[in-house]
């Protein structure tokens, strides 16, 4: 069995996170190949963004604001004069995770105006403003005047020049998002506490947008519940919003973070024989037994999902078809547990993150009879992970020898060469060396071999 252990690692680690109960830590202003140092007139700020790829919005639209508003964005707490966790609330390691950043900010920069936003200050307010690392709590509703409330904690009155400073975050892919909030009310997740009602944003800003982003290759649409996306708006649905983005920007590449099994219908996927649409889709499972999808709340069973998979793969072939499952949900037994692994097995996903059920406050499963153990829940979370693992090799073994577009981040360098690191279009991670400058380029890329599950390609 694998040890528990790991799965703080994948979630830290793995490249593939996407919306949904997602673990990964993204550090947004250390991690991207754009954030900047503090060598700036103004103030300093650094961004921490736990969570999905919604989350990674918010942090990238924060940290324009804060350069508009003449900060420099910086790589580390220890560098800044302010720092800003976006925090996720999805399980309560989530939280934990949000507490411990909190507290290792503190101690690398005691001088710094500490500030909290995100999930957790929006569920939990109280907790985090009683902790003593913490300067400032603004929940969801209040990013919009987070900059101009950090401002004025810092009694800045006139903001710094910021002409000629150059973009911090975003270059390579712009997170864009295209709605918040979520109707669904499944029996386990805290979204819909914490994002509220669904709402869209109107398709000429999402464009804008996208426009605006000058240098970006890539844009990922992102958001709660993207698949209802238009409901509250006249005359547009997601389909109809792709199409426009495709015909109105500029953009390389455009990628759909997540859509829900139900929502995937042949008329969707026809758009996908745009090129530049990625061949990627992240549709999330939650179990693999239909006892629990209906305690879940879930709004398909596993035919539904299984049709919807055979869909993907005849309309767009070699799709990368990625996943979250949840293990340990109230009233899983072993039989439930078998029939998740084993359908889960039976699909063939390109990757899958595994999650343990945890209680989430205010949610209804908190209230469900047949909570199951922890022990057992590590040891099925284990298991889960090793099918992950084989399932992800599985497939990249399967690309080897295919030549694919790849986006490549800015390398590491090192005395024998350029080490890049880059996506392919349907969304795995490829290293390549060249003494080449690929940063932010779109290249065809031959993929050689696995290195330590990792794929390993030759630039054509």
């Amino acid at each position: 069995m694998v040890q528990v252990e790991r799965i703080n690692l994948v979630m830290a680690a793995n490249e593939n996170a996407v919306n949904g109960p997602v673990e990964r830590i993204n550090l947004v202003a250390a991690a991207n190949e754009n954030a900047v140092n503090g060598n700036g007139n103004g103030p300093t700020v650094a961004i921490h963004t736990h969570g999905c790829k919604l989350n990674q919005a918010d942090s990238q639209v924060l940290a324009r604001q804060f350069q508009q508003a003449g900060f420099t964005v910086v790589r580390s707490a220890a560098q800044a004069d302010v720092v800003v966790l976006n925090s996720c609330t999805v399980t309560a390691t989530s939280d934990a995770k949000a507490r411990q950043y909190l507290r290792r900010a503190r101690r690398a920069n005691p001088d710094a105006l500490v500030v909290a936003t995100g999930c957790y200050a929006q569920r939990a307010r109280e907790d985090l403003s009683a902790m003593n690392e913490v300067s400032l709590v603004l929940d969801n509703q209040q990013k919009e005047e987070l900059v101009a409330t950090v401002a004025a904690e810092l009694k800045i009155e006139e903001p710094f020049s910021v002409e000629n400073r150059p973009e911090a975050v975003g270059r390579s892919r712009a997170m864009v998002k295209i709605q918040e909030g979520c109707d669904q009310v499944c029996a386990y997740c805290i979204v819909p506490k914490v994002r509220g009602r669904e709402r869209s944003i109107p398709p000429e800003e999402i464009i804008a947008e996208i426009n605006g982003r000058v240098g970006c290759r890539e844009a990922v649409l992102t958001g709660t519940q993207l698949g209802t996306y238009g409901f509250d708006l006249p005359n547009t649905n997601l389909r109809d919003l792709v199409k426009r983005v495709l015909a109105e920007t500029s953009i390389d590449r455009l990628r759909v973070s997540s859509l829900q099994a139900q929502e995937i219908t042949t008329e969707l996927l026809e758009l996908w024989q745009d090129p530049r649409l990625c061949p990627h889709f992240h549709i999330p499972l939650q179990s693999g037994s239909n006892t629990i999808l209906r305690s879940m709340r879930r709004r398909y069973d596993t035919a539904r999902f299984a049709e919807t998979v055979e869909l993907v793969r005849e309309k767009v072939p070699d799709a990368g078809i990625t996943t979250d499952v949840i293990v340990g949900f109230p009233g899983e037994g072993a039989r439930e547990f078998a029939e998740s692994y084993s359908f889960a097995a039976s699909v063939g996903f390109s990757d899958l993150h595994v999650f343990p059920y945890s209680i989430r406050p205010g949610t209804s499963a908190a209230h469900l009879s047949g909570q199951v153990e922890d022990a057992k829940k590590r040891e099925r979370t284990g298991e889960m992970l090793e099918l992950a693992a084989a399932a992800a090799r599985e497939f990249r073994q399967g690309v080897l020898g295919q030549t694919r577009p790849v986006l490549w981040e800015p390398a590491k360098r090192h005395e024998s060469g350029g080490v890049w690191s880059g996506l392919t279009d349907n969304y795995l991670r490829v290293r390549a060396q060249s003494d080449r400058d690929l940063g932010n380029i779109i290249t065809d890329t031959r993929l050689t071999a696995l290195d330590e599950d990792r794929v390993t390609g030759e630039v054509v």
